[in-house]
Parts: structure tokens; sequence; C-alpha cells
């Protein structure tokens, strides 16, 4: 960079000391000119993903909500279903004491019919 010669002249050497200086100057502000633009670029980025994150867990909830709701409708119709099975097993105690009242009643008409001649 430096030739002997520039050595030899001070103001020359000041001159050449200054241009890199200058040199220098140009490359931070070039640097920090890219960082900015990164800088930009990368809360850009950060803003999409919050937003992109805050739709996620509006969707998030919204699903639980629904799945609360499924569970509290699973539960209600469970109950249905063995009420259900409760009933069907009343119902066909009942009609096992019917058929065997009516047997009762068909034994003891024979049974009258038979020996009250």
């Amino acid at each position: 960079m430096y030739n002997s010669r520039d050595y030899d002249d001070p103001e020359e050497r000041n001159r050449q000391i200054m241009l890199e200086g200058t040199r220098v100057l140009e490359r931070t502000g070039e640097s920090i000119a890219r960082s900015e633009q990164i800088a930009v670029e990368t809360e850009t980025i950060g803003n999409e993903v919050i937003s992109e994150l805050g739709q996620q867990r509006e969707s998030l909830l919204r699903t639980r909500g629904r799945l609360e709701n499924a569970n509290t409708q699973l539960d209600y119709t469970k109950s249905v279903l063995k009420k259900m099975g409760r009933n069907v097993i009343y119902n066909k105690l009942i009609l096992i004491l019917i058929i065997v009242i009516e047997v009762l009643i068909l034994i003891s008409l024979s049974y009258l019919k038979i020996f009250k001649k």
C-alpha cells in the first residue's frame, strides 16, 4: 500500500493514511447498511411468524372448544345409551314375567277344567 517514496513526503503519507481511513469507513458503512437490511428482513420475518402463530393459536382454541363440546355430547350420549340398555333389560324382565303369569293362568285353567268336571 505504501511505497518507500511515500514515507519521504509527510504530506503524501498523511494523504495515504487519510485515503485508507476513508476506504475503511466506506467498507464499515457498507457493512452497517447490509446489517441494517438483514435486521429489517429479520424483523419482517419475525412479524410474519408472530402473526401466523397468533392465527394458529386461535385455530387451536376453536378446535379445543369443539373437542370439549364433542366430549360433552359423547358423555350425554353415553348416559342415554345406558338408560336405553336398562330399559331393554326391564322390558325383557316384564315380558318374561307376563309370559310366566300367562303360563300359570293356563296351567290353572287346565287344572280347573280337568279336575272340576
